[in-house]
């Protein structure tokens, strides 16, 4: 397939998550003739959204990045811009060192500009070390560093221990000290490449955004749940003629006679000039395994943790919070949950929906702990209310409870996933008509995942100029976002 899409052009997608459904909106714009394959029942991968109580909540992702354009752009593309809300209160805490204290703010992502910035969260020795930043000797980041190793180097484990790995578990469910900055924290590692200082990078990156004028909600949540956006796309999909099959897994991806493609799913074979492979990493592997095992060997490497998300519901009258969205964790602490967010305080129409109901959620688990996740929901739910007991006083007996698992839900971003990810694309890039797209590439984010899906559009019809830099503020949260 070459030059853009047409009409006679058919494109399979596989996978229905928002990256898909993304990919099959952009194609149907451009002309071109589309079916979608999902192995599952429902739509729209780790934007999911349910109730409680009578009460509409997001079972997933819960908010998206509104700096960026891709996600708010395509929500008010298929209708969804009158529901388009930011949270009610964008004050969070964490809750460490034995109480619940305030979220900094003049950070990024938990790096900070000045010491003073991290008073209170920090101990006397932690933030006298932040100091001592400005007197060491240049730290050199190379192709690709840890976010955790470079930030202790520079300010000390306390820092990224109370605070930068909360903000970055709550993204990732990873660990700081094997995080990839350069694919998580890209515009800190490019500042960290011309700086001798890290505060002072950071004080670079703070007054370049305040230049830049960016105003308005960093984050933006949907009335009803985040998981309405892809059942409205996937609306707007259909309505443009395109093709939805659910409960259909691919299972077989070939090269035709014609240099085309063949695609096997189930009883069913599709012939498609072009295809988007839009799945995770492991059934992307098994997919390209036959006509790119190059490719489908890096895939098969990038990892991914699980975890869970806990809601309960509450009478109102028997559930006070304190004020703001809720607040994160550091694991360095030793609690259970990872982070709890005041559904009924962060959005308003949650609190609309019922006031007599208060909704809140937690999580648990992250890379590396499986454990925790190997017990019954009963459990799962004792200890959020264990551990929220201790954090807020919350002692009351919720009225309803739900629990969420998502296993394998969200790939992480070693040191040299960049570099992974640009090996697999050059593998891929052999295969005329043939493109990727998805989480396990740009960034976890909403914003990030849409861009990919537009991306590997643009690489059907032969522009590969919206590749680079996808992963800028890649942020998106499972945990339950408090941070957000």
């Amino acid at each position: 397939m070459s030059g853009s899409p047409t009409g006679t052009d058919h494109v399979v997608v596989i996978g229905a998550g928002i990256a898909g459904l993304a990919a099959a909106h952009r194609l149907l714009e451009r002309g071109a003739r589309v079916t979608v394959l999902e192995a599952g029942r429902r739509l729209g991968g780790k934007l999911w959204s349910g109730e409680i109580e009578g009460v509409r909540v997001d079972l997933g992702a819960e908010s998206m990045l509104a700096r960026r354009p891709e996600a708010v752009g395509l929500a008010r593309e298929v209708g969804l811009g009158d529901r388009l809300r930011p949270p009610a209160t964008a004050a969070a805490s964490i809750w460490t060192r034995g109480a619940l204290r305030p979220m900094p703010k003049g950070h990024v992502m938990g790096v900070p500009g000045t010491a003073s910035a991290l008073s209170g969260v920090l101990s006397d020795e932690g933030l006298a070390r932040i100091e001592r930043d400005a007197d060491l000797p240049r730290t050199e980041v190379g192709e690709d560093v840890a976010v955790g190793e470079y930030v202790a180097a520079r300010l000390g484990r306390e820092v990224v221990d109370r605070l930068v790995e909360p903000l970055l578990g709550g993204v990732y469910a990873g660990d700081a000290y094997r995080i990839s900055m350069r694919s998580a924290v890209p515009q800190l590692f490019q500042a960290a490449q011309t700086h001798d200082s890290l505060t002072e990078a950071v004080r670079e990156i703070q007054a370049k955004a305040a230049a830049g004028g960016q105003t308005g909600p960093v984050f933006m949540g949907i009335e009803g749940g985040v998981g309405t956006l892809p059942l409205a796309v996937a609306e707007s999909v259909t309505a443009r003629g395109g093709e939805i099959l659910t409960s259909r897994p691919a299972t077989e991806l070939r090269r035709d006679a014609a240099g085309g493609w063949r695609v096997t799913a189930g009883d069913r074979v599709l012939h498609a000039d072009a295809v988007v492979v839009a799945v995770p990493a492991p059934a992307a592997a098994d997919l390209l395994a036959a006509e790119s095992p190059g490719a489908a060997a890096e895939l098969r490497a990038v990892e991914y943790a699980s975890m869970a998300l806990i809601t309960l519901a509450y009478r109102r009258s028997e559930a006070a919070l304190p004020d703001g969205s809720g607040f994160l964790v550091p694991p360095v602490d030793g609690r259970t949950i990872k982070a709890s967010t005041f559904a009924s305080r962060k959005w308003g129409w949650i609190a609309e929906e019922d006031p007599d109901v208060v909704v809140l959620r937690t999580s648990v688990g992250r890379y590396g702990e499986t454990e925790i996740l190997e017990h019954e929901d009963a459990h799962l739910v004792d200890v959020s209310r264990h551990d929220l007991r201790a954090a807020i006083g919350l002692d009351a007996t919720p009225v309803r409870t739900l629990v969420t698992r998502w296993t394998d839900g969200l790939p992480q971003y070693p040191v040299g996933h960049h570099a992974r990810v640009a090996r697999i694309r050059e593998h891929v890039a052999k295969l005329q008509g043939l493109a990727v797209c998805g989480a396990q590439y740009d960034g976890v984010g909403i914003p990030a995942c849409i861009a990919s899906a537009y991306a590997a559009v643009d690489r059907l019809g032969g522009d590969s100029s919206g590749v680079q830099e996808l992963t800028a503020n890649p942020v998106q949260s499972l945990h339950g976002g408090a941070g957000e």
